[in-house]
């Protein structure tokens, strides 16, 4: 391995990688409100949105994971999709093991390895019909998620963790509908990052248009909801709605814009800033010559390995091996990430958690003996 970013490798997705780790640790860490009582900066910036940022660039992965702007088909789809399936697998499972941690937070990853499920059936298509699909789904799976949650368990953890196996109805209650990140409606977010990633992600025609179009719709998605909501109701819950509107509100909810609402106004405006940000990113990259590739490679290589990077921020918010918060704690937490992510991307290694969850993925890859006309390795049959 060599230092910087390998070749052909997109660097401005590790910037809108390590933006989105990085606006996260900002909500966990940061305060929400002002001591006026004002929304903070940092929440009302990155409050919802760098979740949805993280959820598009995971749908972005799988396309790119999955051919990129021509699908894989036939063996190679199969193979494919049994590779995402392991790597979903073992995201999750490392999300409940995490979810067991003493941190405070709601752990994003084993909502992220349903998502990857999810998104399997729909590997096989283009960048116009993801698109379509993914509008559709913005529209429609909140409103089948009204319909279905009063139906179903209340919610009954914050993070699920490995002892949930035990409650499996449950369990996939929170993970589909009910939960912090649901992964019904937020499959909105992996169909638009899928979509986005069948594009021709190096074309600066494209990419302003992306930067453009989605200012636009986080815009208009944001003023139309205000339009048609009490503004006093928005404020009361401008901090965000911890997964859903409630399960027994009237259908007016569904016009509301809350960080992590997975209302249609909502993932309408939350996949317009991420498409704002990746392009943006993207855009930037290929304003550099290569040694700015590099640089950005090496300053934001949080951004490669944000699987092991998101766990140890998780790891470091428990009280046992991180001290309380205080005003400077953010510092240090983005000191520490970014640090690491310098260090492993000087070296050009992946990070550990990666390399592990990318193991099924690059044997299933690796052609058979008989699909390359080559002898198998001596004792392969045994």
């Amino acid at each position: 391995m060599t230092p910087g970013p390998r070749p052909g490798r997109l660097v401005g997705l590790d910037v809108a990688r390590c933006i989105a780790l990085l606006g996260m640790v900002s909500t966990h860490v940061l305060v929400d409100f002002t001591p006026e009582g004002d929304l903070s900066f940092n929440q009302w910036l990155a409050g919802g949105r760098a979740s949805a940022l993280f959820a598009v660039l995971a749908g972005v992965s799988v396309a790119l994971m999955t051919g990129g702007r021509e699908p894989v088909a036939g063996e190679d789809r199969r193979r494919a999709s049994a590779g995402l399936a392991i790597r979903a697998l073992m995201i999750a499972v490392l999300g409940l093991a995490l979810g067991g941690l003493d941190s405070g937070l709601a752990i994003i990853l084993t909502y992220y390895g349903v998502l990857f499920v999810l998104g399997l059936p729909f590997v096989g298509l283009r960048a116009r019909t993801l698109a379509l699909l993914a509008t559709g789904w913005v529209v429609l799976a909140p409103v089948v998620s009204h319909l279905v949650r009063p139906e179903l368990p209340e919610r009954g953890f914050e993070s699920p963790t490995l002892s949930h196996l035990g409650d499996p109805g449950q369990l996939a209650s929170e993970l589909l509908f009910t939960g912090y990140y649901p992964a019904v409606p937020w499959l909105a977010y992996l169909l638009a990052g899928m979509a986005l990633g069948r594009c021709d992600l190096r074309n600066r025609r494209l990419l302003v248009t992306l930067a453009v179009g989605g200012l636009a719709l986080a815009i208009v998605a944001t003023q139309v909801s205000r339009a048609l909501v009490d503004p006093a109701v928005s404020d009361l819950h401008a901090r965000g709605m911890f997964g859903n509107p409630p399960a027994d509100g009237d259908w007016s909810w569904l016009l509301l814009v809350a960080p992590h609402s997975a209302t249609p106004f909502d993932l309408a405006q939350t996949i317009g800033s991420a498409l704002l940000v990746i392009a943006t990113c993207l855009l930037l990259e290929r304003a550099l010559p290569a040694g700015g590739r590099t640089f950005l490679a090496l300053l934001f290589g949080a951004g490669a390995m944000t699987l092991s990077l998101y766990s140890l921020h998780v790891v470091l918010r428990t009280p046992a091996v991180w001290p309380p918060d205080g005003p400077e704690a953010y510092h240090w937490h983005v000191l520490v990430l970014l640090v690491v992510g310098t260090a492993f991307a000087a070296r050009g290694r992946r990070g550990p958690l990666e390399y592990v969850v990318g193991l099924a993925g690059r044997a299933l890859r690796r052609p058979s003996p008989e699909a390359t006309g080559s002898p198998a390795p001596p004792g392969a049959g045994a």
